[in-house]
């Protein structure tokens, strides 16, 4: 998967700062997970998102321990815009 997290505000930018340590930690750590990276971009209310897992259990495995985390409660209604490929 690969795209974009855009936030609107600074104050979107500084709670996504604020959680994204953990919440890479946390995901690179998941079984599955071979590479997770989100990377600021020159535009310091956007990041680039690409994982990859082993497979689609993996995947949404992934998907729905993200759901009831702290990131997904902090980042809430923050824009994103990715493209899911390679799972069947």
């Amino acid at each position: 998967m690969n795209g974009t997290l855009r936030c609107e505000t600074p104050a979107q930018a500084d709670k996504v700062r604020a959680a994204l340590y953990t919440h890479i930690q946390l995901t690179r750590a998941e079984p599955g997970c071979v590479s997770f990276e989100v990377s600021a971009t020159e535009d310091p209310l956007v990041w680039t998102v690409a994982e990859e897992f082993t497979d689609t259990e993996a995947f949404e495995a992934h998907q729905e321990r993200t759901k009831a985390s702290d990131w997904a409660l902090k980042t809430a209604g923050i824009p994103r815009d990715y493209t899911i490929t390679g799972l069947e």
